[in-house]
């Protein structure tokens, strides 16, 4: 165990699939398993997208089974729901008094938006709610509140903790040294997980294999995985396979190094590939997946330990919220 406190978020906006897994969820399950981790699923993040509340509570749902079926460690991870912590409403409304606009103009969910009304010749701040314009302040009191160390992210979320330290900057600079200043730790994971097409795996491309599909969906996934049109007898390059690239996520280096030869080699279609892709992914999650489903099946059990963890988190909480209603209120 370390003394570094580590925060990360999940929006419930969707199913998991296997490049969550590989790229954020088994990465931080592995590290909370040497650190204090605070682990909220972000329902009102979701907001800004998601309007209807059976997904985001089925989603929700989702992701802490997961979490829990995969080993998160629970005594040093603290998982809850982030809408259960009261004091985040306060501080987000107590930090809005300190950030400038000019910060949120610059925020990249909201440039984003402006620049695709722009190029529809519309209102630049047509479909912009506050919530999408607010969103990196409530990101900053979800960083802030819990006395943050270090946030994972993925390089496209670095902003996100950026402007976290500059708005505990602003706080600090006006009412005296309240807020610690969190760093960014970036994903080690190198290059995209590819999906089903070869394109990177994402929900918006429809590519997707989720982590705890049934076993026949998952067999029926990767035998849909593109490939090129070499025959059996041909050598391929593992590099530029998608079947190679996921199963090097699951094998261990023996195993990887045996398919990179079989691949290089030739004399192996792609259909034998895609059946010892299965036969690894399968072998690695079965017993998580069990699991998974038995939690879904229960899920006043989990209800348990997000309400366990939703006290925890408030105790922390609470002394920051102190601390702040102190400062700016006297």
């Amino acid at each position: 165990m370390t003394d570094k406190i580590i925060l990360t978020g999940i929006k419930p906006t969707g199913t998991p699939h296997l490049g969550n897994y590989v790229g954020a969820l088994k990465p931080l399950i592995e590290m909370a398993n040497e650190n204090k981790t605070f682990i909220f699923i972000a329902d009102l993040h979701a907001l800004n997208t998601m309007k209807n509340p059976s997904d985001i509570r089925l989603h929700t749902y989702e992701i802490a089974a997961m979490m829990i079926a995969l080993g998160l460690n629970l005594n040093n991870a603290v998982l809850f729901r982030q809408s259960d912590i009261l004091p985040i409403y306060q501080l987000s409304n107590f930090l809005m008094n300190v950030t400038p606009k000019g910060l949120m103009n610059r925020a990249h969910s909201y440039k984003a938006m402006v620049e695709k009304n722009t190029d529809a010749g519309i209102d630049v701040d047509s479909g912009v709610n506050m919530g999408l314009y607010t969103y990196p302040i409530l990101m900053a009191a979800d960083i802030l509140l819990y006395d943050s160390d270090i946030v994972p992210v993925g390089a496209d979320q670095k902003q996100h903790v950026e402007f976290a330290r500059d708005i505990a900057g602003y706080f600090n600079n006006t009412y005296g040294e309240t807020f610690k200043m969190p760093e960014p730790v970036i994903g080690k994971i190198n290059g995209i997980i590819p999906g089903l097409d070869g394109r990177k795996m994402s929900k918006s491309y429809d590519n997707t294999i989720p982590v705890f599909a049934p076993e026949s969906e998952l067999k029926k996934k990767i035998m849909r995985i593109i490939t090129d049109s070499k025959l059996p007898e041909e050598p391929k390059d593992p590099d530029t396979s998608t079947i190679f690239q996921l199963y090097q996520h699951f094998a261990s280096e023996s195993e990887i190094n045996d398919l990179r030869e079989k691949f290089v080699r030739g004399g192996m279609g792609y259909g034998d590939a895609k059946k010892i892709l299965f036969e690894k992914i399968n072998s690695v999650l079965a017993e998580s997946r069990e699991k998974y489903n038995y939690l879904m099946s229960h899920t006043d059990e989990i209800d348990k330990i997000l309400s366990d963890g939703a006290a925890r988190a408030n105790a922390v909480a609470e002394k920051t919220i102190a601390r702040v209603k102190k400062a700016m209120l006297g």
